[in-house]
């Protein structure tokens, strides 16, 4: 049985890496391949082009604000339905899947419905409120889509680590000791799921320096729009922006996970909820 996994693992995990590396390592070499030969322009030269700089952050600004936003409605959601609502796992988890079965140009749609009411509430306090929300510098609106685009990904992550762990022992062990529920929640909870945490945050990093179509529809020019708008005139740095985002990408997944194990060496046990309160009477 040993022999056999040792065997599944020797063939499955060369042709992962083939399947992630190779189309990785083409759109490299298609960046820095030239008629003379090879040629890093598009990564010295080109990625300063007008534009890229201001997309990128746009992008990246973006997708920090559609985590924290998504963590700050799944997280506590997800904790009080697992702990005092658990018929309601079923009816929570069709919801949040519902994004993957709605096409984009749909939601979109719907979204373009709402925002031509701007013109008839011109007279209301909301007038300013859907200015807000479409602020080309940060395009609230984006957030919002982004933010229901990202809940599978955040539910699957952030279920699979509440079922890793004893919730109901940790929370009562933390009540126990005195703690409120937001210590509760912040001190003992979320350490636990840092990794579910970690991966829902990036998948939906991903999934917002990645999306085109809402951005498109709406008449924005994040990374992604940007990437499509000069491939046509320069293909090679369309590819070079985005082998920058996927290091952009795997930078922040490293960043998140070095901060989330900082914190999780500090503070995942509920005793911590004890030691906080010595600190504070002391």
């Amino acid at each position: 049985m040993a022999r056999m996994k040792l065997t599944s693992r020797a063939v499955v995990l060369p042709l992962a890496a083939l399947y992630f590396l190779v189309p990785i390592g083409a759109s490299i070499w298609f960046s820095v391949n030239e008629v003379e030969g090879i040629s890093f322009d598009a990564y010295t030269q080109g990625l300063g082009t007008e534009g890229l700089t201001t997309s990128l952050m746009l992008s990246v600004r973006l997708g920090l604000a559609t985590i924290v936003c998504g963590l700050l409605l799944m997280v506590p959601t997800l904790v009080a339905v697992a702990l005092y609502l658990p018929g309601l796992r079923r009816t929570v988890e069709i919801l949040c899947m519902m994004p993957l079965v709605v096409p984009p140009i749909a939601l979109v749609a719907g979204v373009t419905t709402v925002l031509s009411w701007e013109q008839d509430l011109a007279d209301t306090p909301l007038y300013m409120t859907f200015q807000m929300l479409r602020d080309e510098n940060f395009p609230l609106v984006l957030v919002l889509v982004y933010t229901v685009m990202s809940l599978p990904f955040l539910y699957r992550s952030l279920d699979a680590g509440l079922r890793a762990v004893d919730l109901r022992t940790l929370v009562e062990a933390a009540r126990s000791l005195g703690a409120s529920r937001l210590q509760t929640l912040w001190q003992v909870i979320v350490p636990n799921l840092r990794t579910a945490v970690v991966g829902g945050a990036v998948l939906s990093l991903a999934m917002v320096l990645g999306e085109y179509t809402v951005a498109s529809v709406l008449s924005y020019r994040p990374f992604s729009v940007w990437m499509v708008e000069i491939k046509d005139s320069e293909a090679q740095l369309s590819v070079a922006a985005a082998m920058l985002s996927l290091l952009i990408t795997w930078g922040l997944l490293l960043l998140l996970t070095t901060l989330a194990g900082g914190r999780s060496r500090r503070r995942t046990h509920p005793g911590s909820v004890r030691e906080n309160r010595k600190k504070t009477v002391s």
